[in-house]
């Protein structure tokens, strides 16, 4: 434990903490490997070192885990959903304006018309799915992009009421095709202000169709 403990106070690990493979630690510290794994599992019990299962060993607490999908969509309603997206999707929106590079402009304003050209509701809200994917993708943010994909999981276990007749269409008049193409036009001019707004009023419209404000 002794030659444990002045290891961790003076090696200089890696950034995400990760100690060595056990075998090449024993020998660095001319200890057994059975003796090791004794003073690991000390070390972990007095929550100074954590492990993930085929990843390794690290030093500090365990990070804290995402929610259960399950769980949180049982605390949930549309209305928190919808309330989610709008504190984080103008935010993508706008990096996205920023960040998003040609191609993936160029995949948007596909995506964009795909939507306008499905001849489902199935196909279209698939097609809208991947348009808002595509954006949080081109905000490259990671980490805005793991909290979407969890809320997004959320979203499909939540319980939406009504489902739409799957043998019709989204009518030609749509509220969200203009919305659509306003984030993909503000996206595209490479306007920040202007994407987050444009984000933020579609998914206002949406809310607002919703909970019945509008037709």
């Amino acid at each position: 434990m002794t030659q444990l403990y002045g290891f961790l106070a003076a090696a200089r690990l890696p950034d995400d903490g990760r100690l060595p493979p056990e075998r090449e630690l024993a020998e660095l510290l001319g200890v057994k490997r059975a003796e090791l794994r004794k003073g690991l599992a000390v070390l972990e019990r007095e929550g100074q070192l954590w492990r993930r299962v085929g990843k390794g060993t690290f030093v500090g607490q365990r990070p804290p885990q995402l929610l259960d999908v399950s769980d949180l969509a049982q605390r949930s309603n549309p209305i928190q959903v919808m309330k989610a997206r709008i504190g984080l999707e103008p935010e993508l929106a706008r990096l996205a304006a920023v960040n998003a590079t040609a191609g993936e402009v160029t995949t948007l304003a596909e995506l964009n018309s795909a939507c306008r050209a499905s001849t489902t509701w199935r196909e279209y809200e698939a097609y809208d799915a991947r348009f808002h994917h595509q954006i949080a993708e081109a905000a490259h943010n990671p980490i805005l992009l793991a909290l979407l994909e969890t809320l997004n999981a959320v979203r499909r276990a939540v319980t939406w009421g009504r489902p739409r007749p799957s043998h019709s269409s989204p009518p030609a008049d749509h509220h969200s095709f203009d919305d659509h193409d306003r984030i993909v036009d503000a996206i595209a001019h490479r306007e920040p202000a202007g994407a987050a707004d444009a984000m933020r009023r579609h998914l206002q419209n949406v809310e607002d169709r919703l909970i019945g404000r509008s037709p």
